[in-house]
């Protein structure tokens, strides 16, 4: 089946439901058809039109046996695991536990459970391929790290039908508000000018809409399993031009103030490989950047109306 074709009926879980991709990937997914069932750690009400909820800690095996058993999911896209990047000591085991051990559990259970295709979340924050001696920049990535290597080790050792993504600098409607792009935004609806690092950081940015079709196209192009793919655009721009693009689309006049706030340890600087991403997907991304902007930016513009900001 294409990207919009055969949904229809489909049983899709998704681990992790309510984050951002997350949520993003389930309501497309109901719009073609799919019966959705997504997981969380906390009870969700069920909403009309929306998936179908369960409570599960993905750390505990036997609770997701029992899940993949009842549900008999057709495709997995395992993207819970939510932790802090930063690199701090505090962070290593949440998300040894949070991420490698959930990880590593979906990886068995779908791989008993015989399911069609596991679609796993790599990070541009992972060492990238081919250092000599990679070190991980932070716990998040040293655990996304060790994640991707037990999908690549499943699909080699044990057949496991795994399609490994890694998108890069995501945005869009409904992000986290305290992320870069929703706290700049919101701080010009309230007038306030936001308080910035110098913002020098080279990124590969992608829109939500955009990463939504690669997964879907992840669960469908036949013949990929195994795959390991970066999901951006090819090119990156610095951190300090998409805020200054932010306030030229949103007619501000006062220039940002870069350099209130302390630097980050620089992260890695990568470009995702968009051919690759074409032969094996039949993807390539079709937001510009200003476009992409422009419909967050009316997104939020419209949220911050009708509730806090």
């Amino acid at each position: 089946m294409s990207n919009l074709d055969g949904w229809v009926g489909k049983r899709i879980l998704v681990t992790g439901g309510s984050g951002f991709l997350a949520s993003h990937l389930c309501a497309r997914l109901l719009e073609l058809g799919a019966e959705v069932h997504a997981t969380s750690r906390v009870m969700r009400k069920p909403e009309a039109g929306g998936p179908i909820w369960w409570q599960l800690n993905l750390t505990d095996i036997d609770s997701l046996r029992r899940l993949l058993k009842d549900v008999k999911p057709q495709v997995i896209y395992h993207l819970a695991g939510s932790a802090g990047a930063q690199p701090d000591l505090a962070l290593v085991l949440p998300t040894l536990e949070g991420l490698v051990v959930s990880a590593v559990n979906v990886l068995v259970a779908g791989s008993e459970a015989g399911c069609g295709r596991i679609v796993m979340t790599g990070s541009l924050t992972e060492p990238a391929v081919g250092v000599p001696t990679p070190i991980p920049s932070s716990p998040y990535a040293a655990a996304k790290w060790t994640s991707s290597a037990y999908a690549r080790m499943f699909h080699v050792l044990y057949q496991t039908p795994t399609v490994l993504l890694t998108p890069f600098m995501t945005y869009g409607p409904g992000q986290d508000r305290a992320k870069l792009i929703p706290s700049v935004i919101l701080s010009l609806l309230r007038r306030q000018p936001p308080r910035l690092s110098s913002c020098l950081w080279e990124v590969d940015w992608i829109f939500i809409d955009d990463l939504v079709a690669a997964f879907l196209a992840a669960a469908t192009v036949p013949h990929i399993e195994g795959a390991c793919v970066d999901i951006g655009t090819g090119t990156t721009r610095t951190v300090r031009s998409v805020v200054e693009r932010i306030f030229l689309l949103m007619g501000e006049q006062t220039p940002p103030l870069f350099g209130m706030l302390p630097d980050r340890p620089s992260e890695p600087v990568r470009t995702a490989d968009t051919m690759q991403a074409y032969e094996q997907l039949r993807w390539r991304a079709q937001f510009s950047l200003d476009e992409g902007l422009r419909r967050t930016i009316s997104w939020y513009t419209t949220h911050a109306a009708t509730g806090p900001v």
